[in-house]
């Protein structure tokens, strides 16, 4: 990764991560895995997820590892938490208090 940087990179979100808001979140998280060896995503602050937000998840994940960077998810809600435990993501994501 050009330009990485060791430091940790949040990206809050607030409200709702649906179908409309699902492409930017992804793309704002390919952003930051591009040039972050750690990014924080703090869920703190939204108060519903459906499967386009979790597609969105799922993908940054995937170019986390593929860029050997480390996505942490932190702070979720219990209607984040329990979408991420009905679909099992809960075991593929790291997730924290």
């Amino acid at each position: 990764m050009n330009g990485e940087s060791n430091e940790p990179f949040t990206v809050r979100l607030t409200g709702e991560i649906d179908l409309d808001s699902a492409p930017s979140l992804g793309r704002a998280l390919a952003t930051a895995l591009e040039s972050h060896r750690e990014v924080v995503l703090d869920l703190s602050k939204v108060t519903f997820m459906d499967c386009a937000g979790l597609g969105a998840l799922v993908r940054a994940r995937n170019q986390a590892d593929r860029c050997g960077a480390h996505l942490v998810l932190r702070g979720a809600g219990r209607c984040v938490v329990r979408l991420l435990r009905l679909t099992g993501l809960h075991r593929r994501l790291a997730v924290e208090p």
